[in-house]
């Protein structure tokens, strides 16, 4: 992270957890919130290019933070699986990497958390998806490709009256009202490699600290998908906006703990 502050002209303080956090999140919103000039766009709308400097720290940087690798959950035992939604290729993607975990362990639930967030017009087009017309719809035919059986899809209302859709947090916080997880449960939520930092940290917020459940996170492994992903899923402008994600949910969790 220091490399990474420093390759975009700045300098890493040293200050207390919570301190360093908030200067970081002032600091990437000033450099790598692409999103917010682009008017709150979805992550699959972000097209920046960078200098090859800038681009080679930020892709560095990620693999280093981890937001590149696709590794085994720890555990052979879950209580719950948690299938996160996301744009209608990572539905695909994570809805099958969630069966092919879940044959090799002892599971409990498996549900897929989703919104009703409108595909957009190249969202329709995977294959795969055809006549889906929101999130859920996508997560729900993931599901019953990959499963081949119901696996429920909890459509989440946003906490906030203003946002046009839930987010990871209010799928998390939706969810749990329902499943009630008990304390001690371990939960597995799988999502993509890129978002896994800050999903987890979410989840430890929401799931863990309040519900004392166990967390891992893990994403798919792009390489076992069948739905191949498209060109710049993974580029430099979106590893910096993911970073810039996993900075404000560790911001979010610090203050949860404190």
């Amino acid at each position: 992270m220091r490399d990474l502050v420093a390759a975009f002209g700045g300098e890493v303080p040293s200050a207390p957890t919570g301190e360093l956090l908030a200067w970081l999140d002032a600091f990437s919103d000033a450099h790598w919130n692409f999103r917010g000039r682009l008017g709150g766009v979805e992550r699959d709308r972000i097209r920046v290019d960078l200098p090859v400097r800038l681009a080679a720290a930020a892709e560095t940087a990620a693999a280093a933070l981890g937001l590149t690798d696709s590794t085994e959950p720890p555990h052979d035992d879950y209580a719950h699986v948690l299938i996160l939604g996301g744009l209608a290729r990572a539905c695909l993607q994570r809805t099958e990497h969630a069966a092919r975990l879940a044959a090799t362990r002892r599971v409990g639930s498996v549900a897929a958390l989703g919104s009703l967030r409108p595909l957009g017009p190249e969202e329709r087009a995977v294959p795969g998806v055809e006549g889906c017309r929101t999130e859920a719809d996508a997560l729900a035919a993931g599901a019953r490709a990959a499963f081949g059986t119901g696996v429920p899809v909890l459509v989440a209302p946003p906490r906030d009256p203003a946002a046009p859709r839930a987010n990871t947090a209010d799928t998390y916080e939706h969810w749990a009202a329902a499943a009630r997880p008990r304390a001690q449960e371990r939960i597995l939520v799988v999502t993509s490699p890129l978002y896994v930092p800050f999903q987890h940290c979410d989840a430890i917020r929401i799931l863990g600290l309040r519900y004392r459940c166990g967390i891992d996170t893990v994403g798919f492994d792009p390489h076992r998908a069948s739905t191949p992903q498209p060109p710049g899923a993974a580029g430099p402008d979106r590893c910096l906006q993911e970073i810039r994600s996993a900075i404000r949910a560790a911001r979010a969790l610090h203050a949860a703990v404190a």
